[in-house]
């Protein structure tokens, strides 16, 4: 151990070194429990996000309530957010595409804190997970671990979706984007929907592609995910969702009695309609029918 004689004091440095390298890794360790930092800024103005002019059009070309619910898709290898938006007659209509900035990790769940992957799976957003001061302009949180990740022991925690076009486990936006997206989220609290439905895939869910990735160990997940998607596609509306199991059920006929690490009760079904709607129902903004 060294030591420096000061004034008659010994200044003991080890003990000062060990403390500095456990602030750093203190400081590392948080930095890995989520890419959008819950602390808020002392900033006299809290941003609120902002619905464009050409997307107000867009929604009355739609037959759209401008406080209608929505619901969010997004998916990984096209990298895209979509915005889902409550038409008049009551189903949902895509009213909107955005390009995701960056999100880290590859194709596949999120499994445990600081494996940097984004999630996949269903996950629903409350009021209380808003952050209009977030350090990354403006954020929400999805909702990871919900009840199947924790089933299965996943962890993780403040996944987020937020500008600023960084990601160590999130979806990360460009802030331009993220202001509308915060926006139309925000406005549709307001217009009194209780929760929005965040549905993240590794890609549009189609045959095609779960074939292409059949020899992928995440296969059998993936295809319950797009059981999720077929009973949106189905009913033109967001599934209900529950667990048993460790599975997601989607618009299953009971939903209080189910337990996620339990055996699904029997009756449960998930009520998918054999027909689809008509896809004209899916055409907006460019993008083509699944």
């Amino acid at each position: 151990m060294w030591r420096i004689r000061a004034d008659g004091w010994e200044l003991h440095l080890r003990p000062i070194a060990i403390f500095v390298r456990a602030l750093i890794l203190a400081v590392t360790a948080a930095g890995l429990a989520g890419c959008s930092s819950q602390r808020y800024k002392t900033e006299p103005v809290v941003r609120t996000g902002t619905v464009r002019t050409a997307t107000l059009r867009q929604m009355e070309t739609l037959s759209m309530d401008r406080v209608a619910p929505i619901f969010i898709h997004i998916y990984k290898e096209e990298n895209t957010l979509e915005v889902w938006k409550q038409d008049r007659t009551g189903e949902f209509a895509l009213l909107k595409s955005y390009p995701i900035c960056k999100f880290s990790g590859k194709l596949g769940p999120k499994i445990i804190q600081g494996d940097y992957q984004a999630p996949e799976g269903f996950y629903d957003i409350k009021p209380g997970q808003m952050n209009p001061n977030s350090s990354q302009y403006l954020a929400f949180n999805i909702g990871y671990p919900n009840a199947f990740d924790r089933s299965l022991g996943r962890t993780g925690s403040f996944l987020m979706v937020h500008g600023g076009c960084k990601s160590v486990g999130c979806y990360a936006m460009t802030d331009y984007q993220m202001e509308e997206i915060y926006g139309l989220v925000d406005e549709a609290f307001k217009g009194g929907q209780e929760k929005i439905q965040l549905a993240a895939f590794p890609f549009q869910m189609t045959t095609q592609n779960l074939a292409l990735h059949a020899d992928d160990a995440n296969a059998p997940f993936w295809e319950m995910l797009k059981s999720g998607e077929d009973a949106f596609l189905a009913t033109g509306r967001p599934p209900s969702v529950a667990v048993c199991n460790r599975r997601y059920v989607f618009n299953p006929t009971v939903t209080d009695s189910l337990d996620p690490d339990s055996p699904c009760p029997p009756g449960i079904t998930t009520n998918v309609a054999n027909a689809r709607r008509s896809p004209a129902k899916f055409v907006s903004l460019g993008s083509p029918p699944r």
